[in-house]
């Protein structure tokens, strides 16, 4: 049987042409392609930009085959390959001259007055008002009290989301070897009347992570995953914590983190 490359993509013409130029190519040096997960998947390769790719392991449900990106977006800080370097990738990989970077996702459960619901991110899980007004949120760990948060908004990220939201927002970037949560404020209010912390906090992975917020105006919260929102009403508590799964990054012999940081931000 053969083995099989998923492949995922966006639809921006640039993507496509890549996807049919990668498919041939496949097929040439003998590999099945498929846009679904096969039986037999040995990798998935996400055609675009970062998004893509977080976009990607999110509909595959966080699937532990590794993965690897081309970038046909604009920064393309995980895609290390560019689409006219697809020949060279593929002898690599058939030669092997590949690791893999294993990262362990953060987990998040939401809770209402009604339910409980599971979600997981790659890069980041954001906790912020539904309006475009203060929030207020009380942050524990491992059940001790932390502080009352007054702000724009709480985000926390793994290491190797940290050059992602998190950068933006004024936190550190992080190696991914790592294993650490990053809780970077974002906004916060440092007056007489609101105290928090005004940067970020770093946290091992044992740690539990709870947020509840204080509801004034009405009963509804924005919570970013991934750079997905979704709208909760009625939240009591989100706790946040690592995964017990891990991710497969496929990187080509040869790729360093900080080279990558050098080259994209600097």
């Amino acid at each position: 049987m053969k083995s099989v490359i998923t492949i995922a993509y966006n639809n921006l013409d640039k993507s496509i042409e890549t996807k049919n130029m990668l498919v041939e190519k496949l097929n040439r040096a003998g590999f099945q392609v498929s846009e679904k997960l096969e039986e037999n998947t040995e990798l998935i390769i996400s055609i675009g930009g970062d998004g893509s790719l977080l976009q990607t392991i999110h509909k595959f449900n966080f699937a532990q085959i590794p993965v690897i990106a081309i970038n046909t977006g604009h920064l393309g800080f995980f895609a290390e390959i560019s689409p006219d370097k697809i020949d060279g990738f593929i002898q690599s990989y058939i030669n092997k001259e590949y690791f893999i970077q294993q990262l362990y996702p953060l987990e998040a459960k939401i809770c209402t007055k009604e339910r409980c619901i599971k979600i997981s991110a790659v890069n980041e899980i954001v906790i912020k008002n539904i309006q475009s007004r203060t929030v207020h949120l009380d942050l524990q760990v491992d059940g001790m009290k932390i502080e009352h948060f007054s702000g724009d908004g709480m985000l926390i990220s793994t290491p190797i989301g940290s050059t992602a939201y998190n950068y933006s927002a004024g936190g550190s970037i992080v190696d991914p070897k790592l294993d650490l949560f990053q809780l970077t404020p974002i906004a916060p209010m440092n007056t007489n009347a609101y105290r928090s912390f005004t940067s970020s906090i770093i946290l091992p992975t044992t740690s539990v992570i709870s947020i509840s917020p204080e509801f004034d105006f009405e009963d509804s919260i924005l919570i970013v995953i991934d750079g997905k929102q979704y709208k909760y009403t009625q939240i009591e508590e989100v706790k946040i914590y690592k995964s017990n799964y891990k991710l497969n990054l496929l990187r080509l012999n040869g790729y360093e983190f900080w080279n990558r940081v050098a080259e994209k931000f600097l």
